[in-house]
């Protein structure tokens, strides 16, 4: 699993595949609602578990053991140019290039904002509860902004759980297969409000100077006290300069989110930035009826903010903007932004923040990231405490937790040398492991997550078996 295409799908927070390229997204919808026993829903049980703070709430890492590495002497090309006539699956990527995280822990991400899934389930209106789904979908992704770093891509078999009482969720996930690649996750409400699963399969394109990683799979919210069920995919997200230049992330596409009960959808488009750059990280769309209506417009960035307003009220601004727009003024040869054909894609400048219509409604806004994010991978807060390995943790966590991992850890710790060869272990002995299984023509079985029917869509999909939290991992593999 070492190659340029690994890279790729690092870069853009996707996990690849050197032979197909293509990755699978899960989901799993249980039967009635899953009683949750708090006692136990810290994710490490009553044993080692963490002494509380004063106020009754745990006090979690707020920066990584160590800064990450400059990757200023390192490019991609320094590396591939030595590869020409190679196969490109050869070609293995210096792990400066990734980041502390597994691919597992980063859709983890996801949750981030899970707050506003609660006020989605908390709302008495379906369009009031779309409003906060289309927010939480548009969150989704928001941490991807200036994250360029790749990933680890999880091993056959690799798991990673999170519980957080304070937010009110609990998550687990599982790396399903390996050609595809295709992680699962699925999580629930601990006060059961809500179901959350999918699973991750993009399909990578590389454009020369750009790698796009068209999203594959469905993602579904279920809203259990509103018995309702919403699916989306996510964006298109493209990688400009992997080969000069400085890397820098953009999302577009269309998203169309469809609520299963009512029939209403939220179109939402993610507009590229364009030549000037002026649309980058815009989003605008609307929420329609079953008959597509628009009963409600929403805009904004994905990097910022998003918000909503009545359709006559966006109409009325819209137009008095076109009659008071300036005329254009014409690019001259000499302006920096001339697109090179040759070069690399000129990193769009910072444009100005959302432009606020009169009446709108404020629908979610991003989480500011740690004074020291740049020096962390530009992770957020809440992806600092992803890889904590808290006192009393290996005793509870399954064997599989990518908090486990030996390279990750040793990434983390700043310890370059020892990430680099206990990564190459690791996929060593996941390629024995694999020869052996041809050996004896024995198939692998996954442990939490089986193939089945979105009962929602009707497509195949990854679903959640159930019984992780009961913490039975005898039969677990021996993946480190």
């Amino acid at each position: 699993m070492n190659g340029e295409e690994e890279f790729f799908d690092a870069v853009t927070g996707l996990d690849s595949d050197n032979s197909s390229g293509e990755f699978s997204e899960a989901n799993q919808r249980v039967t009635g609602v899953v009683h949750v026993d708090t006692s136990k829903s810290n994710g490490i049980g009553k044993v080692g578990e963490r002494p509380p703070q004063g106020n009754g709430v745990r006090k979690r890492r707020t920066s990584l053991p160590a800064p990450m590495f400059t990757r200023s002497d390192f490019s991609v090309w320094s590396i591939l140019k030595k590869c020409i006539g190679l196969e490109l699956s050869r070609i293995t990527m210096p792990i400066v290039f990734n980041e502390p995280l597994s691919f597992l822990q980063r859709i983890t991400e996801y949750m981030e904002h899970v707050d506003l899934v609660h006020r989605a389930s908390r709302q008495p209106q379906p369009l009031e509860r779309m409003q906060s789904v289309a927010a939480f979908a548009v969150s989704a992704v928001a941490s991807q902004w200036e994250r360029t770093g790749k990933p680890f891509n999880p091993l056959l078999g690799e798991t990673y759980e999170l519980i957080r009482e304070d937010l009110g969720f609990r998550f687990i996930s599982e790396q399903v297969s390996h050609h595809p690649p295709i992680s699962a996750f699925y999580s629930e409400g601990l006060r059961q409000d809500f179901l959350f699963h999918g699973s991750i399969y993009p399909k990578l394109k590389f454009w020369g100077k750009s790698v796009e990683a068209e999203p594959r799979g469905t993602i579904t919210l279920e809203l259990l006290k509103h018995k309702e069920a919403y699916t989306w995919t996510n964006p298109t997200c493209c990688v400009h300069n992997v080969i000069i230049g400085k890397l820098w992330i953009e999302q577009y596409g269309t998203v169309e989110i469809l609520n299963h009960r009512t029939g209403d959808k939220c179109i939402l488009h993610f507009k590229p930035c364009g030549l000037f750059g002026k649309e980058l990280h815009k989003v605008e769309g609307h929420i329609q009826d079953k008959n597509k209506k628009k009963l409600f417009m929403i805009y904004g960035k994905w990097t910022e903010c998003l918000w909503g307003i009545d359709p006559v009220a966006y109409e009325a601004f819209r137009k008095q903007e076109r009659r008071g727009d300036p005329p254009r003024k014409a690019k001259s040869d000499a302006d920096p932004e001339k697109a090179d054909g040759d070069g690399a894609d000129t990193v769009p400048g910072a444009q100005e923040t959302v432009q606020v219509i009169p009446g709108s409604k404020l629908l979610w806004r991003v989480n500011a990231r740690p004074p020291n994010s740049a020096q962390m991978y530009n992770f957020t807060s809440f992806t600092v405490s992803l890889n904590e390995l808290e006192t009393g943790m290996e005793q509870t966590l399954a064997p599989t937790d990518c908090r486990l991992r030996p390279d990750i850890r040793g990434m983390e710790n700043g310890n370059m040398d020892l990430a680099s060869q206990e990564k190459e272990r690791l996929e060593e002995k996941q390629r024995q492991a694999r020869r052996d299984r041809a050996r004896e023509e024995a198939e692998w079985q996954t442990r939490w997550f089986h193939r089945g029917i979105n009962p929602h869509t009707g497509t195949p999909d990854w679903l959640y078996t159930g019984g992780y939290f009961e913490r039975d991992f005898s039969g677990c593999p021996d993946i480190y």
